[in-house]
């Protein structure tokens, strides 16, 4: 099968009449300094050191009205995390290493060892078609749902983690997505995700199906979502509205679960853009309630709900308990240099975590960014030492701090 798929990306490069050919390559490291009685230290030590390199390949051709989409990432992966987790899920920058979850298999291990990976995967692989007011996709691609800033309640499809590092590209999912413009100025899609169990069986009762209509009323742009995500019933609304310069955005989730019950989870958010000292400045704000979370404290692992668990173990959701505050900034200290601030806070235990950045770019195809991340909490909270539940018994997870550089160049 990958032979196929890499002779069809050969034979469309010496057919198409428009094609094109980008490029990423990219190195992250991570330093992280684990808390004295972090159950990771116990194997690993502190600090522990984590590093990738990786080079994305954008293949782009179009005949007509048809479309190619094919993105290649070749990525090696070094670090502690190998002696920590046999097998981990995902690599450091949140890619996954295997598509046994997914519809189609197209990641594939090139060379592996103790402390070391290299993978290579078709992170896109789409046929498109676009015809003057819809078009269909089908294959590899990414779809994002939702307009939270930092979380993000109706985006069901490979989220960003809160305090991901490397946002330039979305994991793909294995869809058909048909989408279209009407003539009174909205527009429609819909979509179907096709996944796996974890023992590799395919069944419908791990897909989604879903259907999203944008439009406008006056001057606030409403997003209207419905569907099913695995065997749970979804529906949500988004909002959009301009106050005085700044951006206010709202976005509501409505899970009816199939073991029975309801859960609402939601954003509330404004960002503003300003000149300060006549540089370029940036503020936001945003609530989060996440109705799948916990309210007690301290938090104990082993009596999560399991709706909860679910969710976290498929990566859609990545906070523990019900509601949160994040607030940031962003001021442009030269043309070249940027620097961002951002403050998570837990308001049920009142723990922060602090992630600030200082961006580079010494040129128009590259940028450098330098990184601190900390968490701000005591043992128990979430963003601290949570205790493990036995056999466990007097190790943590979580806490500490870690620093972290990314170079990227694209072309």
């Amino acid at each position: 099968m990958r032979a196929s798929l890499l002779l069809v990306v050969a034979c469309a490069t010496t057919t198409a009449r428009a094609w094109e050919l980008n490029g990423r390559a990219e190195g992250f490291g991570v330093a992280q300094l684990l808390e004295e009685d972090d159950v990771q230290r116990e194997v690993v030590g502190t600090p522990e050191y984590e590093g990738s390199a990786d080079l994305r390949l954008m293949f782009r051709d179009s005949v007509a009205e048809w479309h190619l989409i094919a993105d290649l990432v070749t990525l090696y992966e070094v670090g502690d995390q190998f002696a920590f987790i046999s097998s981990p899920e995902n690599t450091l920058d949140q890619t996954p290493r295997n598509d046994k979850l997914r519809f189609m298999d197209l990641t594939w291990t090139l060379d592996e060892g103790d402390r070391h990976d290299v993978i290579q995967r078709f992170d896109r692989l789409a046929v498109e078609y676009r015809a003057e007011h819809w078009g269909v996709t089908v294959g590899r691609d990414a779809v994002s749902w939702g307009s939270g800033i930092v979380f993000q309640p109706l985006d069901l499809f490979a989220p960003f983690a809160p305090t991901t590092v490397d946002r330039d590209y979305k994991n793909g999912e294995d869809m058909i997505k048909v989408d279209g413009v009407t003539d009174g100025g909205g527009d429609w899609q819909l979509l179907s995700v096709f996944r796996r169990k974890l023992d590799g069986e395919r069944t419908t009762s791990v897909d989604a199906f879903g259907a999203k209509w944008h439009g406008a009323i006056g001057d606030t742009e409403y997003e209207l979502i419905g569907g099913r995500n695995y065997e749970d019933y979804v529906f949500g609304v988004s909002a959009r509205h301009a106050v005085d310069g700044a951006m206010a955005r709202t976005d509501w989730l409505v899970t009816e679960l199939d073991g029975g019950g309801t859960k609402v989870s939601g954003i509330a958010n404004i960002d503003y853009s300003f000149t300060l000292f006549d540089r370029n400045a940036y503020v936001f704000g945003e609530y989060f309630h996440n109705g799948f979370g916990v309210d007690h404290h301290p938090i104990d692992l082993a009596d999560l709900p399991q709706p909860l668990r679910d969710r976290l173990l498929r990566g859609e959701l990545f906070t523990l308990m019900r509601d949160y505050t994040a607030v940031g900034a962003r001021y442009e200290w030269h043309p070249l240099v940027t620097h961002t601030l951002t403050l998570l806070t837990n308001l049920h235990d009142g723990s922060n975590l602090v992630q600030t950045q200082l961006n580079y770019e010494p040129s128009d195809a590259q940028h450098i960014d330098l990184g601190y991340q900390r968490d701000l909490g005591h043992r128990g909270d979430e963003y601290g030492a949570i205790p493990l539940p036995p056999p466990a018994t007097g190790l943590t997870t979580g806490g500490g701090s870690q620093w972290y550089l990314r170079w990227a160049y694209y072309w």
